[in-house]
Formats: C-alpha cells, sequence, structure tokens
C-alpha cells in the first residue's frame, strides 16, 4: 500500500486555529519536519486542507 510523506515548509503562527490544529493532528509540529502516513481518504482530506503549508509525496513500498 502506498504511503504518504507530509513535510510542513510554511509556518503555522499566521494560519488560523482550526490549521494549527489540523497540522498538529498529522504530527507535524516543526517547520521542515516530515512525517509518513497511511494514504487513505481521511489523510488526503486532512492535507487538502492545509494543502498551503505543506508538501506531499506518494512513497510507493
Amino acid at each position: 500500500m502506498a504511503k504518504l510523506k507530509i513535510t510542513l515548509v510554511k509556518s503555522t503562527i499566521g494560519a488560523i486555529p482550526k490549521h494549527r490544529k489540523t497540522a498538529a493532528a498529522l504530527g507535524l509540529t516543526k517547520m521542515h519536519k516530515s512525517v509518513i502516513q497511511q494514504d487513505n481518504a481521511a489523510m488526503r482530506g486532512m492535507v487538502a486542507k492545509i494543502s498551503h503549508l505543506v508538501k506531499v509525496e506518494e512513497i510507493q513500498e
């Protein structure tokens, strides 16, 4: 199954609180930190909400 590598590329300081909480729920706490998550509809939806803050890469296994 594919996975997503999600990297926080923009600070959440100026973001609205809902976007900050979404980034924290994904495990993104600091700039340029990356996390690997399962590729499913829930993760895709979370990434779509904060697409202006993150960079996403697909990883094949």
